[in-house]
């Protein structure tokens, strides 16, 4: 469970001491590395769709297979407990516990996760169960997705299964995973599933998205122990403006209401932002919010989970938008409904394997906004971590100093803002392994173990050592 610490001194002694009781963990998601993708009445989830549609996926990878994580947890597990973390973020996959959507659960895809979550108690590792990172069941989207209400229906239903299973076990809950790449790239510019390019269904499925997260808290607190925690996952945008201009400044505040605040408001605060639904009204009206959803979706959370990679870059654009240099994929569809005259450009400085700027600042400034605006809410980074072009050397050895740079300067950063005031109590590695990275397929690597994917063998990279001695003794070492 993720508890308060002590606030950390700023001596200089201590400089780069992390609180007592702050938690270390990596993380994965169950499309990514299960594979087993028709095993134990597993059906298609919208992954599995688009990746076997021409085109969608580099190489035309799928995750048929992934990491063989479905068979291999045990030795997967083992390297966890080797390197020391103190928890472990994974999803469900919902078409291998509900495989419609619909009805009662399969109960060989529970025991799967069963026997994963008792593995990882087992060894001292706490469990942290996503219920949605991004596998919606196919035949849900063949009824309309996510900018169908019932979607968000069956999702409450789904989760009280998931929690009537796991609730005695697991005590760390996140809802959803990053709803804004599930509405804005699933439905908006297509670049991943179910690859829709839709503007205002990319609306709706925020919205429903919002909802049911809040229907799956109250589903949570009904079934799992008194003393679990709750929260949702967000790609928060750390949007910065190309100049001090008035017009830039504007593009920044459509870009954060778009990527944040449509979420934040509803969840933390109870109500969308004005701004929001007026630079959308000449989409929609937004009548399909209806009474009683805001306040569904308004629940106490227990922490906030942080996902952040990289900032962002905007200005506004008098010749019309340009979304190409958001860091998302390319389209000729836009995630960024009703930001017509604003565009994105390349941050200064270093870049990953993706492409995005390494700029730990923007990670700072996140933590201390955050920490502004919602101070009564703990923050978890659940996700942090870079993409580079890793490889094995004939030694069999994974040496990646960049990422061992990447990981040093964030941490950093984190730990700038505890010494600050920003109420921060874990942080979770992107990703335990290497594996599918959605439409890049097996091209990008972020893994702190690299995957051989040829033979499936595992091995640790020197970033996995490098962090394993963090986590050991909560110290940040110096460069």
């Amino acid at each position: 469970m993720v508890t308060e610490g002590q606030q950390t001194a700023s001596a200089p002694d201590a400089a780069r001491t992390f609180p007592k009781g702050f938690l270390w963990g990596s993380a994965t998601a169950s499309y990514q590395v299960e594979g087993a993708a028709a095993e134990d009445g597993r059906t298609p989830s919208i992954w599995d769709t688009y990746a076997r549609t021409p085109g969608r996926v580099r190489n035309g990878d799928t995750g048929d297979i992934a990491t063989d994580h479905y068979h291999r947890w045990r030795e997967d597990v083992a390297l966890m407990a080797e390197l020391g973390l103190g928890a472990y973020r994974f999803s469900l996959a919902w078409p291998r516990i509900q495989p419609t959507g619909r009805g009662p659960a399969v109960q060989k895809g529970l025991d799967f996760y069963r026997r994963l979550v008792d593995e990882l108690l087992d060894k001292g590792i706490q469990p942290v169960a996503t219920l949605y990172h991004w596998d919606l069941p196919q035949e849900l989207e063949d009824a309309g997705g996510w900018p169908a209400r019932a979607t968000a229906e069956r999702f409450a239903e789904y989760t009280a299964l998931a929690a009537d299973a796991l609730g005695d076990r697991v005590r760390t809950w996140t809802t959803l995973n990053e709803p804004w790449c599930s509405a804005f790239l699933g439905y908006g510019s297509g670049v991943h599933a179910p690859g829709r390019t839709e503007p205002v269904a990319a609306l709706r499925a925020a919205h429903h998205l919002n909802l049911a997260h809040g229907l799956a808290v109250q589903a949570l607190r009904d079934r799992v122990r008194a003393d679990a925690q709750c929260s949702v996952t967000l790609n928060f945008h750390h949007v910065r403006p190309l100049t001090d201009g008035d017009a830039d400044a504007d593009a920044v505040r459509r870009i954060d209401g778009l990527a944040n605040r449509v979420f934040t408001g509803p969840m933390l605060q109870g109500a969308y932002p004005e701004d929001v639904l007026k630079d959308t009204a000449a989409l929609t009206d937004w009548s399909f919010v209806r009474d009683g959803d805001l306040r569904q979706i308004h629940q106490p959370l227990d922490f906030l989970g942080v996902n952040y990679y990289t900032p962002t870059l905007v200005s506004d654009a008098d010749g019309g938008a340009s979304h190409t240099s958001d860091g998302h994929g390319r389209s000729e569809h836009s995630p960024w409904p009703g930001a017509d005259r604003v565009a994105f450009h390349q941050p200064p400085g270093d870049t990953t394997a993706m492409g995005w700027a390494v700029d730990p600042t923007g990670l700072y400034d996140l933590l201390r906004r955050l920490a502004s605006d919602f101070p009564r809410t703990p923050l978890v980074i659940t996700e942090n971590g870079a993409a580079f072009d890793d490889y094995a050397d004939p030694a069999g050895q994974v040496n990646d100093p960049a990422r061992i740079a990447y990981l040093r300067g964030h941490l950093a950063a984190v730990h700038q803002a505890v010494v600050d005031g920003a109420d921060v109590r874990g942080y979770f590695l992107w990703s335990l392994l290497d594996n599918f990275e959605w439409a890049h397929g097996y091209s990008k690597r972020f893994g702190a173990v690299y995957v051989d994917y040829p033979t499936g063998r595992r091995i640790p990279k020197a970033s996995a050592r490098w962090y394993s001695e963090v986590v050991r003794t909560g110290v940040l070492p110096g460069a």
